[in-house]
């Protein structure tokens, strides 16, 4: 019996090392940045901005939204990325709520202004809309607080949606409601009479263009998300689609 307690120790001891590593490791995953809300007396369905969603209720993302500055913003690579966002307490405890948390989908970018402001490179800036900036931190003149942020995944309800915008040989598709990372890397495109997929090029934001004529043919789509992910929505927009049309596929990513 004696034997066992010194065994026991160790293995006490090599499970707390390994709670207080992964809780290190947990630690870092969490960076600083600054979060100021926008838009107190809009309608949050026109926080759409330079993502080019024209509304972002029908894109699937409600009220909770952010405008991101531009080291985040990668010139529109985010638009759609979703961040968790929490009001640091250890820095402003006057203005951060006790355990406040929201998770956000970055749908527009905080410009800067080059002069010291809280959107110029390289700050890491959340202008999130003012729901949104409740649910951390209280409403007052401050105006602006610490925040800790990371990168989750994004959840949707229903599938990818493809909403088609343009005119004859210039096709533009805003693609949204899209889950896992969120943001898009890669599209290409494919109709019912084309050989192979072609690829399309970002307009802006989740604006994706094509120069070829497409009108009055099956279309399918392949997405390739910045993490990696690759799917393909085949035969998603029928023959029959016009522009302005939205067509929800029954893929998602996860």
């Amino acid at each position: 019996m004696e034997k066992l307690v010194p065994s026991l120790s160790i293995c006490g001891f090599v499970l707390l090392f390994t709670c207080l590593f992964i809780e290190e490791i947990n630690g870092q995953n969490w960076l600083n940045g600054r979060a100021t809300f926008y838009g107190v007396n809009q309608d949050p369905s026109t926080f759409g901005g330079a993502c080019g969603y024209d509304n972002p209720y029908h894109a699937g993302f409600g009220v909770n939204t952010a405008a991101l500055s531009s080291a985040l913003f990668r010139n529109g690579e985010a638009c759609g990325a979703c961040y968790t966002v929490r009001c640091n307490r250890k820095l402003d405890r006057k203005w951060c709520l006790p355990h406040g948390a929201v998770t956000v989908t970055a749908t527009n970018f905080c410009p800067p202004n080059n002069h010291g402001g809280w959107c110029d490179a390289p700050r890491q800036h959340f202008d999130m809309s003012m729901p949104a900036f409740l649910r951390i931190a209280r409403q007052g003149n401050e105006g602006i607080v610490p925040i800790l942020y990371r990168r989750v995944s994004c959840r949707r309800r229903g599938g990818v949606r493809f909403t088609l915008k343009g005119q004859a040989n210039f096709n533009m598709v805003m693609i949204s409601n899209i889950g896992g990372s969120g943001d898009i890397k890669s599209v290409w495109i494919r109709g019912s009479r084309t050989k192979s997929w072609l690829a399309m090029y970002r307009n802006w934001g989740v604006n994706w263009q094509s120069r070829i004529d497409l009108r009055s043919q099956t279309l399918s789509f392949r997405l390739t998300l910045v993490d990696g992910k690759t799917m393909e929505f085949l035969n998603v927009v029928p023959s029959s689609w016009k522009f302005g049309q939205t067509f929800a596929s029954r893929r998602q990513f996860y």
